[in-house]
């Protein structure tokens, strides 16, 4: 997986979750606490999603073959797009029933409620380390933008996910201990199934913001506006070209971007030449934008608007992978 993909952060945040969930789950069936229960599920459901991103990284470096020719690079998004589904229903779903059952019937009181404290303060300092270690592979990459529109428009989901998870455990953490300390204090279990709540709530919330991106990327996004940018300059600041008639981008994956174009060049320029002039200007955008690995250059002549369209002698395409 590239840097952009945020393997580092991915790992450390499976890590600390498997870990995490583990404790938690103990300190549910020693507790009772249905907070402790939503947790455990959360960090589980949480541990599966960074495995999927894992897996989603491995899957789109498999090479492009006659089924598909672009390659496999939007498996990235196919596999984010799932760690929605499970953080909305696993996590979310599951939470807000488990909540509402806590309400309806209270049960016993918290056993032991020192053990889930300790664990959920544990769980805070290592969620703490991996949402640190997210945001420090994070601003390798981007850049200048601030966060809502880093997770907004980063073509690589990995980072954005895990950004919001460890945000969303970190809440469901907190929200988690103020319920089974209000419980300790008040002695109503009630204080511990609104926590539970909280947290379904939250974790619903997180899972639809997550779908939205994703959707956007599954569906197709071209270039960013700077970017585009740049491969228009490139194109039209080339000295063979008359003119850029009009250009399509789309990204194939988090890191390959495809371009296609139609270029004005001179009228009596030969075949030859047109097509030397195509791989000049192909090298120009990739200089530019190092992502624009795919790219389709149309010759065409430069016709004023209003005037009639002549017969183009050649049509020639060129893609260079």
């Amino acid at each position: 997986m590239s840097a952009s993909g945020g393997g580092k952060a991915i790992i450390a945040a499976l890590l600390a979750n498997l870990g995490i969930a583990v404790a938690k789950f103990i300190g549910f069936l020693i507790s009772g606490s249905s907070a402790m229960l939503a947790e455990s599920v959360h960090s589980l459901a949480d541990t599966g999603n960074q495995g999927l991103l894992l897996l989603g990284g491995r899957q789109s470096r498999k090479r492009a073959d006659a089924e598909h020719p672009f390659g496999y690079g939007r498996e990235r998004y196919v596999y984010a797009f799932v760690v929605s589904i499970i953080l909305f229903s696993v996590g979310g779903v599951f939470s807000i029933y488990e909540g509402v059952h806590k309400l309806q019937d209270p049960g016993h009181e918290l056993e032991a409620p020192l053990v889930p404290i300790v664990i959920l303060l544990v769980a805070i300092g290592l969620e703490s380390f991996s949402l640190r270690t997210a945001i420090r592979e994070a601003n390798h990459v981007r850049g200048k933008q601030g966060w809502v529109s880093f997770i907004r428009h980063s073509k690589a989901p990995e980072l954005p996910v895990v950004l919001l998870e460890d945000c969303a455990a970190l809440i469901g953490l907190v929200l988690a201990l103020g319920g089974v300390g209000l419980t300790v204090v008040t002695g109503n279990s009630a204080w511990d199934a609104i926590g539970t709540l909280g947290i379904g709530v939250l974790l619903i919330l997180v899972a639809v913001i997550l779908g939205i991106e994703t959707k956007s990327l599954l569906v197709g996004e071209g270039a960013n506006a700077e970017d585009a940018e740049k491969i228009r300059a490139a194109i039209a600041g080339h000295p063979d070209v008359e003119a850029l008639i009009h250009i399509k981008t789309l990204y194939l994956g988090p890191d390959e971007l495809m371009v296609a174009a139609k270029v004005a060049f001179g009228k009596t320029k030969k075949l030859s030449d047109v097509a030397g002039s195509i791989d000049s200007v192909e090298t120009a955008i990739r200089t530019a934008v190092p992502a624009a690995r795919v790219i389709y250059l149309e010759p065409d002549v430069y016709v004023k608007p209003g005037a009639a369209h002549p017969a183009t002698d050649a049509i020639v395409i060129r893609s260079v992978d």
